[in-house]
């Protein structure tokens, strides 16, 4: 890997989002990178470190709980917000998680600036996931878009929202890579493709950073969970991970890398152990690869509670032992854990700890709150916020990323769109109606009266001119067969089916794994019995990760992945349906036939005994197919495409020299359309055994019936390299083969060499 350096983040001109006009909070002299730039800033910030107790310093190492009670006592609601003022004003906390809107958290900012005695602003962090309040689909589904302009657009509008309520820092993007369907955080993910993820990540950054960070539309991006958190064994949450400096080095960290090339402000330690190492107290990777390999001086944050869950770990003997180790290794903050405040003090004191780590830490989380002009306006303005949260112009991107993000994985006989002239529509299943489930996980500001359900979308697209009839059907776990046979009833009654089936919420994301990742039974019933009907049947799937769907997946004859698409569920899915938006979204995880075939991902390496349909003795099933439901960047459109011409010049000169590969692409449908155009790479022999495929490039574009575009990429010595055996990148001379296409499995393919 060639090496990083932080990249500025700088402060540019002042732009429209939402209608407003946003400009820089304060001076045009402000700070324009978290790295050490600024002689003026570190001027200050030594001054503070000179005069600060050792206990106010502990203080700004504490991120702690700042969310009002919700007690419905107003006695405790007041003395929880009482003891939180204490802290702030006592100069014992540095941050919290779980504070609010521009009222609330600017009376925190209040006392924290009038009342504590060095008047350090509070840096507010809160879990700004797939959106503020205008909530966008899961970021699973906005990988699936594979537009990172697009995605880089959301967490622009969250960033907005969010710093107009008070909020400076966010706990995403979430950049890790995650092969395990049954792991309910893949939600969360960009998929199972380290660069699909790395580009994802970057956009992300990009997009919550904004053009600096010290203006009013603009918050502090932490990339999560640092490292190799998606790799937890059994795809059970929090759990161990055991793999080869190679694996962590090829699949895990090219996104953490991207986050920190793209200026990333701060990064989150993991949960889980790495080959026997604790994530927030692994000098390897902390020190070692973050630090010093590439170049982050941003500010490091531990999980909730990661650093005294070592003790549970056996890695630390009790809080004190944890705390020593985790600062030692490079994490700045403890969040809620309390360990660096109650026991640091007697560290230091006995020599244990030095205090140039303890001072090291406080300077990279003032010059954090300096970055983002916390110093000079810490307050939030109560009139942005109402102006820009949940905003029109909002809510209509949101409507645009949800369409773009729903895969057509199935349209037989050209079943979709749906023609404006169908008479009658039975809307049915258990997230026809639902105004809840949709927002998907962490959605914690968003609101369930936000959200436009599906079968009120369709009511807009529609007016009267359609007769639509909902049943229920079931429940997401249970049914019975009333529910059924009304639902059956309906589906008689009208010219086509659509079942709204999938995940509640809270069946993905964080500790929700899933040991079946099939359509739960009362579900899958549901679907065979209007199946039954002889009415023409669509399913739409709503879920936060792959799911196991085998019988639909053959006897359904239109099947569309419409994910947990936020706020703007309903008209996103009737745009999709009815054909107002083309669908072009790609597969960002291999699904899978069955859960035995996890871990089951694309770019898997060649075994010395290639699966064969005749032959017994090869790397396979005897019970179900190899390959999986659905491939990896897969995806169909209404209309298609061709690809021919493949071209690839400059291979003789490479690796010094970018090698260009060019491909004409052909709409042959009836409808303009969107082509998610990939690029993958095959290294044919190796010191060191490649993947069958590796995506190394992706170009989403438009293009009208009937005519044809021709798409180039470059490759460059990056793509090409890889760890060798002794962990340095190296690029050896040798075949190698491309293949373009519309997945990971079809297209045109083509060789080159390197001499």
């Amino acid at each position: 890997m060639p090496a990083h350096k932080q990249t500025s983040v700088f402060f540019g001109v002042a732009f429209t989002v939402a209608g407003i006009f946003l400009q820089p909070a304060f001076a045009d002299d402000a700070p324009t990178t978290t790295s050490r730039s600024n002689p003026e800033i570190e001027k200050r910030i030594s001054l503070l470190i000179e005069n600060m107790t050792l206990e106010e310093k502990l203080g700004q190492l504490t991120q702690q709980w700042g969310g009002e009670s919700q007690d419905v006592n107003p006695g405790a609601k007041k003395q929880a917000l009482d003891d939180i003022l204490g802290v702030v004003r006592a100069g014992i906390a540095g941050s919290f998680l779980g504070a609010y809107g521009a009222e609330y958290t600017n009376r925190i900012q209040k006392v924290a600036i009038e009342e504590s005695k060095h008047h350090i602003p509070m840096l507010i962090g809160n879990d700004v996931i797939h959106g503020f309040r205008t909530i966008f689909p899961v970021p699973l589904a906005e990988a699936a878009t594979w537009d990172v302009g697009l995605v880089e657009q959301a967490e622009r509008i969250a960033a907005v929202e969010a710093r107009a309520a008070g909020t400076h820092w966010t706990f995403a993007p979430m950049v890790d890579v995650c092969r395990d369907a049954r792991w309910g955080r893949i939600v969360e993910t960009s998929g199972e493709d380290p660069f699909l993820s790395a580009k994802m990540a970057a956009a992300r950054v990009r997009g919550f950073q904004g053009e600096g960070l010290n203006r009013n539309d603009a918050i502090l991006a932490c990339a999560k969970h640092y490292i190799a958190y998606g790799a937890a064994e059994g795809g059970r949450d929090y759990n161990t991970v055991d793999l080869s400096e190679y694996a962590l080095r090829e699949t895990h960290l090219p996104s953490f890398a991207a986050s920190v090339d793209a200026g990333v402000g701060s990064i989150m330690s993991a949960f889980n152990e790495i080959n026997g190492v604790p994530a927030s107290a692994n000098d390897m990777t902390l020190r070692g690869i973050l630090r010093n390999e590439l170049g982050f001086d941003g500010l490091v944050v531990s999980d909730w509670s990661s650093i005294t869950e070592m003790i549970n770990h056996g890695y630390a003997a009790d809080p004190a032992d944890a705390a020593a180790k985790s600062l030692a290794a490079g994490v700045d903050m403890d969040m809620c854990s309390f360990s660096y405040r109650d026991t640091l003090k007697k560290s230091v004191e006995s020599g244990r700890v030095s205090i140039r780590l303890i001072d090291d830490s406080v300077a990279r989380i003032l010059r954090a709150k300096f970055v983002l002009g916390l110093f000079d306006n810490p307050y939030a303005e109560p009139s942005l916020e109402k102006r820009v949260t949940l905003s029109a112009e909002h809510r209509a991107f949101a409507r645009k990323v949800a369409a773009k993000s729903m895969v057509l994985l199935k349209n037989d006989a050209g079943l979709l769109p749906l023609s404006d002239s169908i008479e009658s529509i039975a809307v049915i299943g258990p997230l026809a109606k639902n105004q809840h489930d949709p927002l998907g996980t962490w959605s914690l500001n968003g609101r369930d009266e936000d959200v436009v359900s599906v079968i009120d979308g369709l009511k807009q697209r529609v007016g009267d001119k359609v007769l639509l009839q909902y049943a229920q059907g079931s429940d997401f776990l249970t049914g019975d067969d009333a529910m059924r046979n009304e639902a059956v009833a309906a589906a008689k009654d009208a010219k086509v089916a659509l079942l709204f089936v999938g995940e509640a919420e809270n069946m993905s994301g964080e500790a929700y794994c899933r040991a079946t990742i099939d359509l739960p039974a009362p579900q899958l019933e549901l679907v065979k019995a209007v199946h039954a009907t002889g009415t023409p049947t669509i399913v739409v799937l709503m879920t936060g990760r792959p799911i196991v769907i085998p019988w639909i997946s053959e006897n359904i004859q239109a099947i569309v992945e419409a994910w947990h698409p936020g706020v703007e569920c309903g008209n996103a899915v009737a745009d999709v349906l009815f054909g107002d938006e083309n669908p072009a979204a790609r597969l960002p995880v291999t699904w899978p036939r069955h859960v035995g075939q996890i871990p089951l991902y694309y770019n898997h390496k060649m075994t010395g005994r290639p699966p064969a349909e005749n032959n017994r003795y090869t790397s396979k099933y005897i019970d179900i197919p190899w390959t999986p439901q659905y491939p990896f960047g897969f995806g169909l459109s209404y209309t298609t495409f061709a690809y021919a011409n493949l071209t690839i010049e400059g291979a003789a000169s490479a690796p010094s020299n970018p090698i260009k590969v060019a491909v004409d692409v052909t709409n042959t449908g009836s409808r303009d359309g969107d082509e998610v155009v990939q690029l993958y790479i095959r290294d044919l022999v190796a010191s060191r055994t490649r993947p069958v495929r590796e995506l190394k490039g992706f170009k989403r574009l438009s293009i009208p019936k009937g005519e044809t575009k021709q798409v180039t990429f470059e490759l460059t010595r990056d793509h090409l390299s890889f760890y060798g055996v002794d962990m340095k990148r190296i690029v050896e001379p040798g075949r190698f083969q491309v293949f373009v296409g519309p997945n990971c499995t079809t297209g045109v393919e083509g060789e080159f060499e390197i001499k």
